[in-house]
Order: C-alpha cells, then structure tokens, then sequence
C-alpha cells in the first residue's frame, strides 16, 4: 500500500499544523472581533447543486460521488458515455464555500436575521492537476455578508480582511477593485453580444498571465465577432483604464460611482494604510458574480491573497427570489506556503504560550505530572516525556519541533529555555 499522500493533498507535520491553527485562529479572531458569525457547512453537496451553480470553469473541477447500490447499477446499465457520465453520479464536494453557503441560508432562512454576516473557516476540493500553488484539497478563511445592497457591505468586507492579513503578518499588499456590471457594459460597447460577455470575461480575467496578444488570440479562437474583438483590443491598447474615464464612456455612471464610493471610503476609514486601485482586468473566475469584485494582491510575494464578489443571484436559484449577497475569501494555503518558505515576522508572537517538555526517570510520573501542572497553570503548553537514553538527540529534535525549552525534574523541575 502507498504511504504518500493523494496528489494535491498535503500531510502537515505537528509544528505545520501549530502554525496552520495559530494563522486561523488569528484570522477568526479578527473575523469575530469585527461581527461576523461562525457557522459550518457539509463538504458534500447535491450534484444538481453543484453543477447549476455557475462556478464558473471550477464547474469542471468537481470531484463526483458515484451512486452505491441499486441506484448505480441502473445508472450503468443505460450505458456510460461522456454525454451522460453525470447520471452515474448524485453528489459531489464542495469546489468552495459560497455555494454551500448559499443552499445553507435557504435552507435555514427561518431562523436568520438579515442581514447575516457569517463566517466559514473550512476545507474544499477541486480536482486540478497537482502543481505548486495547486492543491486538490485546500482550506479557504470566508466572511460573507447576505441580505444587503448597500456597498457598505463591500466597504465592511475590505477592511475586516485586510486587518485579518495585517493581524497575521502580510501588511504590503494593494487591493483592487472592479464591478462586472461596468465591465459588462464596455464589452457591449465593443460589440460583443450579451450572450458572449460571460466567456469574454473568462479570457480577459487571462490578460496578466498571457498578455493582450494571448487575450486577443483566445477571442479569436473562439470565433467571436471580428468587429468586436479588434474594437476591444484597440481599447486595451489605449491603456487608459482609469474610472473616470470609464465612467465617462457609458450611460449608466451606478457601477463606477459605486466603486468611487468604496475606494473613497476605504481610504478615509482605514487611513490610507494601503493603496486601493480601480483594475479593470480584474474578473474574477466564477461566474456567478454579478457586481463588485475585489483582489488583494501581495506586493512583497506576488500574486492573490484574498478575492471575493458580489453573487446577488446565487441564492436566488434555490429560493426563486432575489437575495444579495458578497463574500471576501483569505486564500489561506497561498498564506501558509508563504509564510513556510519565507516567514513572517510576528508568526512566534508573544501571545503564543511556551512549548516545555518535562523530563523524568521512568517510575517518577507523579512528580512530572505535578510540575507540568504547575507550568500549565502559568499558561504553557507541558508534554511528559520518560527520558530517552540519547538525551541531546531527544532535545534537538524537540526544539526543531517548536519546543522553547524543559525541565529535568530529577534536577529541581526549573525550565532550561533551548538557546535562540
């Protein structure tokens, strides 16, 4: 039998995980400190669910559950072809945790107020192909705000992330901002159908990884209007993509001024702690996103940190009615790979208690369980260990593990801090 675990799942080692518990509990204090609400959603859920859900190209990263019983042997029976494989199937795990969200507030509504702002700390599973920076299994840190119009809930959002990330050490970062309703328009304007806009949008959200040539070659490849295509690619040339000048080209100014509204208010509140930019690049790959969507993006390390939208729609598929909705999500593992190979001022902080471990001859249990009482009391963490023939090589292995010293308590019970 194979002991590596599945590809794209990681096993995480106990001074991993202590650093994995210690950033969550950083982050959820932040979260609950600013009003939110803990609550948690299964990892499986209904394929329908799942496929109706306009994930957008995660729709083709779900892992399926197949059918058990009589109901997959009928299921196999009808034949299996690429057409139909979703019949051999009837749920699968979640691909995030907006989705689960959505169903959970449909089903709970009656014993909800609105608006509710909730918070999910939690794993999901896509089944990318395993390579740096992408995993199958991975945990995301949301807070979602539902019942509310106002872009005072973005507002809210930005700054309770934001001092998440500063509470757990990732302070140099930018925020960006766009609004698919403002993009949706100057596509319009380009001439590009409304029926073509979501698939435009999935290539242009490409443009910082392949560039404009790479942008204008997939809309080509897709066979959309010619007209269209160079109209949009003569805009992107221009490279003025400033609100203003956006707002200017279009009829309806709701969209931009929203945007002025947030970035405007964003800076006053959080004292222009961080720079807040307008990207009109910015898409965001799920398509159930229906307005405002927002990035933070690490200047020190490159690349997303935290992303997130406004989904006033999704809701609506199980109810049959209109709920708005916005989520911002902490992409924890990017965080945690970070914080790995580079570290973090501040990871070892203060508030984090002493690992000591409390050594003792093999008989003598009582007077070691005393001791590590009494250092517990004192707010550290105590683990009794029976003393190994190879003391140094015992203790070596201890501080590689996080361990900030011991106690011999055949030698007095006083802590020897390892050296720093």
């Amino acid at each position: 039998m194979k002991i590596t675990s599945v590809k794209g799942t990681n096993d995480y080692l106990p001074n991993e995980v202590e650093i994995r518990d210690y950033l969550q509990n950083k982050i959820l204090g932040v979260y609950t400190a600013n009003g939110f609400e803990h609550i948690t959603t299964p990892v499986i859920e209904d394929i329908e669910n799942l496929d109706k859900s306009d994930g957008g190209e995660n729709l083709n990263l779900i892992f399926k559950i197949m059918k058990r019983g009589d109901k997959l042997d009928k299921a196999l029976a009808k034949g299996v072809t690429s057409e139909n494989e979703n019949e051999l199937a009837d749920m699968g795990l979640r691909y995030d945790l907006t989705l689960p969200l959505s169903r959970y507030y449909a089903n709970n509504k009656e014993k909800l107020t609105l608006p509710m702002k909730c918070i999910q700390m939690d794993r999901v599973y896509r089944a990318e192909r395993p390579q740096k920076g992408r995993l199958r299994e991975f945990v995301q840190c949301d807070i979602d705000i539902i019942g509310s119009e106002s872009s005072d809930s973005e507002i809210e959002l930005i700054l309770t992330t934001t001092k998440a990330l500063d509470a757990i050490g990732m302070k140099n970062f930018k925020v960006k901002v766009n609004d698919r309703r403002l993009l949706r328009a100057v596509l319009c304007q380009m001439g590009f159908a409304e029926a073509d806009l979501d698939s435009v949008c999935i290539t242009f959200d490409k443009m910082d990884k392949i560039g404009m040539n790479g942008v204008e070659a997939e809309l080509t490849d897709k066979a959309f209007d010619e007209s269209a295509v160079k109209n949009f690619v003569d805009f992107l040339s221009k490279n003025d993509f400033s609100l203003s000048s956006i707002k200017d080209m279009l009829d309806d100014k709701t969209p931009a001024e929203s945007l002025e509204n947030i970035i405007a208010t964003v800076n006053k509140l959080s004292n222009n702690a961080f720079n807040i930019v307008f990207d009109l690049s910015l898409v965001r790959g799920q398509g159930y996103y229906t307005g405002t969507v927002f990035e933070v993006e690490s200047i020190d390390f490159k690349g997303a940190i935290a992303g997130g939208g406004r989904y006033d729609n999704l809701i609506g598929k199980f109810l049959n009615q209109s709920i708005p909705a916005v989520g911002f999500s902490i992409g924890f593992e990017r965080i945690f790979s970070i914080i790995m190979e580079n570290g973090i001022d501040g990871i070892n902080n203060a508030d984090t208690p002493k690992k000591l471990a409390v050594m003792y001859e093999e008989g003598n249990v009582t007077a070691a369980y005393e001791a590590a009482e009494k250092y517990r009391a004192q707010g550290n963490i105590c683990s009794l260990y029976v003393k190994p023939k190879k003391m140094g090589r015992f203790l070596n292995k201890l501080e590689e593990r996080g361990y900030r010293g011991f106690v011999n308590v055949e030698q007095g019970g006083e802590i020897s801090l390892f050296e720093p």
